[in-house]
């Protein structure tokens, strides 16, 4: 017979909640005071401090795709997947009510600027309008917000996006058409259509003074718009992957966009000029929304992450944010555009260098040319003014070039100074770079600095290195045969020297090693005898003080 024991109940010590998303943040809106901001995801509504960046409520609701908060910020609207408009207390935490408002996905809410209301704009091909209403409650319970459907909109495509003008006379609706349509808010009485994108418009904003719209598409580009009669100002070629979201700075034509390259940029709706690129997620950026005050802005990502951005009172140099974006996608093609295989090694055996061409060595590149143009210089004048002394004995000597003068050095040890600052992992590369009639000083100057024993496994380094990568053009110059001699037989015996004294060195280093054992080990063997004595002393002293 067997007795089963009951089994025993677990109950845990501690538990780890995290108070992040679960999902993609599919919307981020800012309070009225810019103090909290708002994060919409599957399931999940959370409201963070911008202060303290913790999470204050946490609200369960449907899969949200779009959200807006309410006069007082006390609520927030959220659309759904599903065709829901749910009403949330941020105050309580609770779901206060949930309307299926739609056939299809709720993709944009669009609050009214009067605060009164707002528009929905869904999958099923409907625009609707929505008032706020007072809602009784039942005895003993306060009244509360709540939502009134007043009138549809029908379109002829799915509504992607809907925008309300600042002064509340006009409605922009986006449709899978890749158009724009504009409405009179009034009467709902067409206005002007606006085409011209490839793709779907997936985002709109309106300026606050209602004179411009930037839509944002899925063909990557950005177009201005005026409202007045529709013309096109400018198509802006934005990112390099989908636009997701384009908005307005409030009071000004500065706006920002976002999209599934990772990246946030901003720009100058007036000049139609890129202002700054701001990196920092890793994955698409889905939303983007700007405070009040036009100080914080907020964008959340597939990579699970919400971005707080503050403006700062450091001063923007346009023409430097130009230039590092030039600097940045001219080293992207040289990073795509070069050979990767190392001259002179089979392609088959894919062995590669473990440096890459970057602005870091066309630089140093230049900075070689630089030099050695001041060695030719130098040179040329040298040998004018020997070419003098055999006419006239008294002839003044030339005038030192300013640099070489100001570093108190020569020509050839200019160049070597120069070669000793680039990086060992830019090198080869900044090597690579040089045109061949600089590659003929460079050996010249390497023979000379070998005889002289300056800086030898430099010099041999770039020695191996230029005779591999240049070997058939150096064969083919017979103006380099006699430098390439006295380059085979300088090295050997530079290198020979060299080994040699490393090997006087390493066995100096291995008698000195011995030695220093065979003295530790009596050191230690002494100091262990005086400890024990001093042990054995103290021992007989307290044995006598406790007799």
């Amino acid at each position: 017979n067997y007795n089963l024991t009951p089994e025993l109940e677990h109950q845990p010590s501690t538990s780890l909640d995290l108070l992040g998303h679960r999902s993609d943040v599919r919307a981020v809106r800012f309070t009225s005071d810019s103090s909290r901001v708002l994060t919409v995801s599957d399931g999940l509504t959370k409201l963070w401090s911008c202060k303290t960046k913790h999470c204050i409520t946490t609200v369960e609701c449907g899969n949200g795709m779009c959200a807006v908060m309410t006069p007082g910020d006390q609520y927030a609207v959220v659309g759904t997947k599903k065709g829901e408009v749910q009403l949330l207390d941020l105050v309580s935490g609770v779901l206060v009510s949930s309307v299926v408002a739609h056939g299809g996905c709720i993709w944009d809410i669009a609050m009214r600027h009067d605060t009164r209301g707002f528009a929905t704009g869904s999958a099923d091909k409907l625009v609707k309008f929505w008032d706020f209403v007072l809602v009784e409650g039942g005895v003993g319970e306060k009244s509360r917000i709540g939502v009134s459907h007043v009138k549809s909109l029908q379109m002829t495509e799915d509504v992607l996006s809907v925008c309300y003008s600042k002064n509340n006379k006009l409605l922009a609706v986006s449709l899978l058409d890749c158009t724009v349509k504009v409405f009179f808010t009034d009467t709902l009485k067409f206005f002007i259509s606006l085409y011209g994108h490839k793709l779907p418009v997936t985002s709109m904003d309106i300026s606050s003074d209602s004179t411009l719209i930037v839509t944002g598409s899925a063909d990557k580009n950005i177009k201005i718009w005026g409202l007045d009669f529709g013309d096109c100002h400018k198509s802006i070629f934005a990112h390099d992957e989908a636009v997701m979201k384009v908005v307005f700075v409030p009071k000004t034509h500065l706006f920002f966009s976002v999209g599934k390259d990772r990246k946030l940029k901003q720009w100058d709706a007036d000049n139609f000029e890129h202002i700054q690129t701001l990196e920092g997620h890793h994955k698409e950026v889905w939303c983007v929304d700007i405070s009040g005050s036009g100080d914080f802005v907020a964008t959340s990502s597939h990579d699970k992450s919400i971005r707080i951005w503050e403006r700062t009172d450091e001063p923007l140099v346009l023409e430097d944010e130009r230039e590092t974006a030039r600097e940045l996608q001219y080293e992207q093609s040289l990073v795509a555009s070069q050979d990767t295989t190392i001259p002179g090694e089979n392609a088959d055996n894919e062995a590669e260098s473990a440096g890459k061409k970057s602005m870091e060595t066309v630089r140093a590149a230049e900075r070689i040319m630089e030099a050695i143009e001041v060695y030719r210089e130098d040179t040329a004048k040298q040998q004018e003014y020997e070419e003098a002394l055999l006419v006239d004995k008294t002839a003044p000597p030339p005038d030192q070039h300013i640099i070489l003068s100001s570093l108190n050095v020569s020509g050839s040890d200019y160049v070597l100074d120069v070669i000793k600052k680039v990086r060992p992992s830019e090198l080869e590369e900044s090597l690579l770079v040089l045109p061949f009639h600089y590659i003929c000083d460079i050996l010249i100057l390497l023979n000379e600095w070998l005889l002289n024993k300056k800086s030898v496994e430099l010099c041999c380094k770039c020695t191996f290195f230029l005779l591999r990568v240049h070997h058939n053009q150096i064969v083919a110059n017979k103006v380099l045969v006699n430098v390439i001699e006295s380059l085979n037989k300088t090295t050997r015996d530079v290198v020979k020297e060299v080994k040699d004294v490393i090997g006087f060195n390493l066995a100096a280093l291995k008698f000195l090693q011995l030695d220093q054992q065979d003295t530790n080990e009596s050191f230690f063997k002494d100091f262990t005898g005086k400890v024990k004595d001093v042990k054995r002393k103290k021992r007989a002293i307290l044995k006598t003080v406790a007799s």
